[in-house]
């Protein structure tokens, strides 16, 4: 097997951690916190613009991470199956 590249080694770091129920629910209150905190800055533009910067940043940037997780995965799959095929020939 291919020793891991940085990216690959983050990547891996990431996907677990952030399927994490801990993590899930810390999303959950900051969410919470930002709804909770509409009325006190008026539910301003900027208010707005916070949650709508954050989650976009975090979007555009897990679609990499999970490619990766997703690709690495693909890979060990069919190599697992590539030797079942060989081994029932």
């Amino acid at each position: 097997m291919p020793k891991a590249n940085g990216f690959s080694r983050f990547a891996s770091t990431v996907a677990e951690y952030s399927g994490r129920p801990a993590v899930f629910v810390l999303a959950l209150v900051s969410i919470a916190v930002w709804g909770l905190t509409g009325p006190i800055f008026g539910f301003s533009e900027t208010w707005q613009l916070v949650v709508n910067t954050g989650t976009t940043i975090v979007t555009f940037l897990m679609v990499f991470v999970l490619q990766n997780t997703q690709n690495r995965d693909g890979r060990a799959l069919q190599a697992k199956l590539d030797e079942l095929i060989l081994t029932s020939a």
